[in-house]
């Protein structure tokens, strides 16, 4: 219960990054998961904006001997949630010592290595339209070749805000549409439907094409900026 006030707190005072009211349910967190449950061998995963740890802890328990797990969370208060949930927690602390957590903008964050498993909980209907274009692009830098991006956003919301928005609000809306729908449309593998969650969400599953990831990454941007 704690975690849900902290999380309705930071909602209240940081509502553009914060984005919700309440932690993702353990359906949606299960769904964000579900492309690593089946994965053999040692992975990399990535969480980006894991706020209180609600997906955390389905991840936690896909973590295996060997793995990676790093976490980037920009609010200061929900990183100090995080090293203790790590620090006392089971589960957490087992894998403490495979667990990295960084204080900062995802596209401040420089990874050594790309990643198998990118998991996002950011708020991305939120923000301005050159930092949703800048966030997608540094989602498929992280992201290996045939590595799978997991994220999440509440249904209808962003269809409801183009239909009664109006000026530049609407313009933002509508450019952070298209920014989405180029990515869904070429990498999409799957949509979730998770109805037990406040509010209902999807989680879309986008796959990095195999072969020339530079290319390919350098073509997108490139189509966006036209």
């Amino acid at each position: 219960m704690s975690h849900y006030l902290e999380f309705f707190k930071q909602f209240r005072t940081t509502f553009e990054t914060t984005g919700a009211i309440a932690p993702s349910s353990r359906f949606l967190a299960s769904d964000m998961a579900g492309p690593m449950k089946q994965h053999q061998g040692p992975k990399k995963v990535l969480e980006i904006g894991p706020g209180t740890g609600a997906v955390t802890r389905q991840i936690v328990k896909q973590i295996q001997p060997g793995d990676q797990l790093d976490l980037v969370e920009l609010n200061d208060k929900f990183v100090e949630i995080l090293h203790k949930r790590f620090d006392q927690e089971q589960g957490f602390r087992e894998i403490k010592d495979q667990t990295s957590i960084h204080n900062c903008p995802l596209q401040e964050y420089g990874a050594g290595e790309e990643y198998d498993y990118i998991v996002s909980g950011l708020p991305l209907n939120n923000f301005p339209t050159d930092l949703v274009g800048e966030i997608f692009e540094a989602y498929f830098r992280l992201l290996k070749p045939g590595g799978v991006l997991s994220y999440f956003e509440y249904m209808y919301v962003r269809p409801v805000r183009k239909a009664i928005s109006r000026g530049e609000e609407n313009q933002r809306i509508r450019q952070i549409d298209d920014i989405m729908s180029h990515y869904t449309s070429q990498y999409q593998i799957q949509t979730d439907w998770v109805w037990f969650n406040l509010p209902p969400a999807w989680v879309q599953h986008l796959q990095k094409e195999k072969g020339s990831p530079a290319l390919a990454e350098q073509t997108a941007s490139e189509e966006l900026k036209s």
